[in-house]
């Protein structure tokens, strides 16, 4: 029979083995379950995505249907030496997602050196097409400019191709579709709309001006306008950039963001027009920061669920406290309607959407 003395050390282990691994629990819940995402239930509520909707820092989410699945591409938000692949992820039903590594990376496109940001994607004839900023480009404006030892000075908008939302995605044009300013746009933030007609839109723009114009058939350019112009602006008030487009009941709406990104004065505005030409007169505000939940919303997109007037936006914030300027997450809430079309003020949650299963709405 073992000795008090014994007895005694033998606890004495058995707590610190207890201890030690609670601690190790609990420090690999702070690493990393702030970051999780997965669905969250609340008792005998139904599971809802929660917000963010997946971990990691990710921003300027794209949100698309293709085929029966929700798709978005983000942002891998880093440092722009960092930024340098898109992930994509994939659902059935808004709430459960798959993620889809490496999509595109400066393997694919080695023209970008750095900043590989805020894609948009859209299918057509069978193929399904990346468009991308890459370089941060800037204006060529000191004597001497060389474009290939300086880069901030070489890149602007690309687009890669591929037979499958995950790629493998292979360089559309070997270089920038578009890397010059027009009405003094930087060439970022694009964003591709397929109107009923079968013309594909192209809305983009930084710095305060916001551009359309039109694809080509192979989307390899642009077809001029009857004035023989690429590009038109169509900069609503205080639009900065984000520009994001969809049609609902005739009416045509754009999103965009205003502030600074790098801080709690983003937010989200829209306008609405019956001609995807716009103009946008301003609406107003329908998404901005919650000091009870986040800052730093905007760079949107949105999704509707087929057959349905049932719409959502997707978008980034910055969780509370935030520690970094690239500490971005991405998220869903729902958007709600007036009866006069204009869109209600998204309110930010935390518990996100309920499942949206595709096979059940369509």
């Amino acid at each position: 029979m073992p000795s008090s003395v014994s007895w005694c050390r033998h606890q004495i282990r058995f707590t610190l083995v207890v201890r030690i691994s609670l601690f190790s629990l609990s420090l690999l819940f702070i690493l990393f379950g702030c970051q999780t995402a997965a669905p969250t239930t609340n008792g005998d509520e139904p599971a809802t995505s929660g917000n963010p909707i997946f971990p990691g820092w990710y921003a300027d989410p794209e949100a698309v249907v293709f085929d029966d699945e929700y798709w978005i591409f983000p942002t891998y938000s880093a440092d722009y030496t960092d930024q340098l692949h898109l992930d994509a992820f994939s659902s059935p039903d808004l709430v459960t997602w798959t993620k889809h590594e490496r999509i595109l990376d400066t393997t694919i496109v080695p023209w970008v050196r750095q900043a590989l940001w805020a894609p948009a994607a859209i299918e057509k004839d069978g193929q399904y097409y990346l468009f991308f900023a890459g370089n941060d480009v800037q204006r060529p404006s000191r004597p001497g400019w060389d474009p290939d030892n300086d880069i901030n000075h070489h890149g602007g908008i690309g687009v890669a191709v591929a037979d499958h939302p995950a790629g493998p995605y292979r360089d559309h044009v070997g270089g920038p579709l578009l890397d010059t300013f027009y009405h003094d746009a930087q060439p970022i933030d694009q964003f591709v709309y397929r109107d009923e007609d079968g013309t594909h839109y192209f809305y983009y723009g930084g710095w305060g001006h916001c551009n359309i114009g039109r694809l080509n058939a192979d989307f390899t350019g642009f077809l001029p306008w009857d004035d023989g112009q690429l590009f038109h602006e169509i900069t609503p008030e205080n639009y900065v950039e984000g520009p994001f487009l969809f049609r609902r009941k005739g009416i045509y709406y754009l999103m965009w963001s205003e502030g600074g990104w790098t801080n709690a004065t983003y937010k989200v505005a829209y306008g609405m027009a019956d001609s995807p030409l716009g103009p946008f007169p301003r609406q107003g505000t329908i998404l901005e920061a919650d000091s009870t939940i986040a800052t730093g919303a905007g760079h949107n997109s949105a999704i509707r669920v087929p057959d349905t007037d049932d719409w959502y936006m997707v978008y980034h914030r910055r969780p509370i406290p935030n520690e970094d300027r690239d500490h971005r997450v991405t998220c869903i809430d729902r958007i709600y309607f007036n009866e006069d079309g204009t869109i209600r003020p998204v309110k930010m949650t935390f518990t996100g959407v309920e499942a949206r299963p595709l096979a059940n709405d369509r």
